[in-house]
């Protein structure tokens, strides 16, 4: 069988050398926006996590705050002289405690809500 020379037309290699540049492009292309992508998300797991670490900080500094609040209410009812005095302490510790859980409550959801914003802010960016 006799070989027939096959010439590839110049138009069609150079199309191809152009179509595989695109497609060099375009691939380069994705893996640097898949590489953004991978950073931002770094970044707000770190934000993330740097926001849960405040809170949990926080909600320690609250639960000190709350203990300390207990003991020195304890140490009050042991000096009551009377039930009128001891329910008058308890109903005192009460409304303070229900008003310093409310703010504390409002307090941790605003540094979560925070720090869920500041997430969403670095993943848009």
């Amino acid at each position: 069988m006799q070989r027939t020379p096959f010439d590839i037309p110049d138009q069609m290699r150079e199309a191809a050398d152009r179509s595989v540049e695109q497609a060099k492009k375009a691939v380069g292309q994705y893996l640097d926006a898949t590489q953004e992508a991978v950073a931002k998300a770094e970044g707000s797991a770190k934000s993330v996590r740097d926001g849960a670490a405040e809170v949990s900080r926080q909600a320690l500094a609250y639960v000190e705050e709350n203990v300390a609040a207990s003991f020195d209410f304890a140490h009050r009812l042991v000096q009551a002289r009377t039930v009128e005095e001891i329910a008058a302490l308890q109903k005192e510790f009460m409304a303070k405690q229900m008003a310093s859980l409310a703010e504390q409550g409002k307090s941790i959801g605003g540094m979560m809500g925070r720090a869920a914003t500041d997430a969403m802010d670095r993943v848009k960016k």
